[in-house]
């Protein structure tokens, strides 16, 4: 088995790259097939998030998913988790929370701390309530395309993760923002009305804003502070 401990022991497979799904199933398919239960999606509920639910739903239709819920997100965010479990009810999506409250984080870092600290909030709110969800997990699947911004050109389907010390699996790494949308009228499946609204990246709703161009889709995250990572993907 392919782990955090025996990468450098094993092979990794290879993919075929067709035209639909450019390799997407057919590497959800070996990961649920090689890791089972021990594979966990982190899912934001982006557009990516609605294509990669759907994608999963067709290998796995009882896959386990986990929100970070920051407890600082959209309305829109929260309405569109709720029409997903409908529309997928054998999915077992779990809203993981920090063990701070907003309240307690106030107490402890000030008040906002996005804006004074925004990787502090981002490791309190994010990072290490993913490292609490994946307690027991060999692999996790994130959304990732090489398209979406310079930090993730270089991006594998099968991945080392140093900072969670686990095995990372990008599906949608060939996909662009037009195969991402053509994917989801294709299939009429329902996303997040902030997208239509020009926010093409979703994240807390103290940090995310519209975007300023279309060749960097992330940009309008964190605008003005220098970050364009939460750091789930930063090593």
């Amino acid at each position: 088995m392919i782990t955090y401990e025996t990468w450098d022991d094993v092979q990794k497979p290879t993919f075929p790259i067709d035209n639909n799904e450019k390799g997407a199933l057919h590497v959800l398919s070996w990961a649920y097939d090689h890791y089972g239960d021990d594979l966990l999606y982190a899912c934001s509920f982006g557009i990516e998030g609605i294509v990669l639910i759907d994608l999963i739903s067709q290998v796995r239709d009882d896959a386990e998913i986990v929100f970070l819920d920051t407890h600082l997100h959209f309305s829109e965010t929260y309405e569109t988790i709720e029409r997903v479990k409908q529309a997928y009810p054998r999915l077992r999506i779990h809203l993981q929370s920090p063990s701070l409250s907003l309240a307690e984080q106030e107490q402890q870092f000030g008040a906002e701390l996005w804006k004074k600290d925004p990787n502090k909030c981002c490791e309190l709110r994010k990072i290490i309530p993913l490292r609490q969800a994946m307690t027991g997990k060999k692999a996790w699947i994130s959304g990732l395309r090489r398209e979406q911004s310079p930090t993730r050109q270089h991006v594998e389907f099968i991945n080392l993760d140093k900072k969670f010390q686990n095995i990372k699996v990008c599906p949608l790494i060939h996909w662009t923002w037009k195969d991402v949308w053509r994917y989801v009228h294709r299939h009429n499946l329902s996303y997040n009305p902030l997208h239509d609204r020009g926010y093409p990246s979703i994240g807390c709703a103290p940090c995310t804003a519209p975007a300023y161009t279309e060749e960097d889709l992330r940009s309008g995250r964190w605008a003005g502070l220098g970050k364009t990572e939460c750091g789930l993907h930063e090593s």
